[in-house]
């Protein structure tokens, strides 16, 4: 299977500490070999760069581990093809456009039978399970909305249903973003953790990189980090439920469904 990480934060931040363990995990500590990529999301600006080749492997990847690139909301994914051949168009993040903003989507899981019918709003360019839910989903909220873009706790509200629908055709854990707020679902398994003050040393399960984040971040800085698997040691992971879903929105979380009743935080 894939793996997702995502950062939401309440001020520009860099993720290149945690991008460089995520990234060891696409061929050196885990086989997720067939593709990577990441977007760097802020609000209009958005860019994504996408590579069919290992993660550990590439000089490309290399770079963003060890150069800071500041953005309040970042999507990584590392691929493990189980639909779809190696190629660019199949590596994630998708990005696609309604109601005024640039939406990325990554998905790690495997959807059974899941053929829906597009109605040419949002076509994939790829093979994937993954792009054709991102697409279904888009059309669905083009349809009820149009070009309104509703507020993130009715945005939410709309998508859970729809989530839990998917993800009767298999594993189904997204993210997806809009650069103003970050959407995690979990159908059988993706972390959580809030980052805040006072920062402290953490180590990456990932090699044998160590940060003092004191050094790196400020009184004001606030974000959540959202993972398949934890990236580090000495911080309070939390796992997602099956079923969960919330959103992020500069550093907090703004929205919680925990597969039952949605209440918004």
């Amino acid at each position: 299977m894939c793996e997702l990480f995502a950062l939401n934060s309440r001020l520009p931040a860099a993720a290149n500490f945690s991008l460089s363990g995520f990234a060891a995990r696409g061929g050196r500590t885990a086989d997720h070999v067939d593709g990577w990529g990441v977007a760097f999301h802020d609000g209009e600006r958005c860019d994504v760069v996408v590579e069919d080749r290992p993660a550990a492997e590439s000089d490309l990847a290399s770079h963003y581990g060890r150069h800071p690139v500041p953005a309040r909301n970042i999507m990584a994914h590392i691929r493990k093809a189980t639909q779809g051949a190696r190629s660019v168009d199949n590596c994630h993040p998708f990005r696609r456009h309604w109601a005024g903003r640039t939406w990325v989507f990554a998905h790690n899981g495997d959807l059974k039978d899941f053929h829906p019918r597009l109605d040419g709003s949002f076509l994939p360019t790829g093979q994937t399970d993954s792009e054709r839910a991102f697409c279904w989903l888009m059309q669905r909220l083009q349809q009820r909305f149009g070009d309104r873009l509703p507020a993130w706790p009715e945005l939410a509200d709309t998508l859970v249903p729809w989530l839990h629908e998917v993800s009767r055709h298999g594993r189904f854990n997204l993210l997806l973003s809009d650069g103003h707020a970050m959407l995690a679902h979990a159908s059988t398994r993706l972390h959580w953790l809030r980052r805040e003050p006072p920062f402290g040393h953490v180590r990456l399960r990932d090699g044998d990189l160590s940060v003092d984040l004191a050094t790196l971040n400020g009184p004001r800085d606030l974000m959540t980090l959202v993972a398949t698997e934890p990236l580090t040691h000495d911080e309070a992971w939390r796992a997602f439920a099956p079923g969960e879903v919330r959103v992020f929105a500069q550093g907090e979380c703004v929205y919680v469904n925990e597969g039952a009743a949605a209440v918004a935080a």
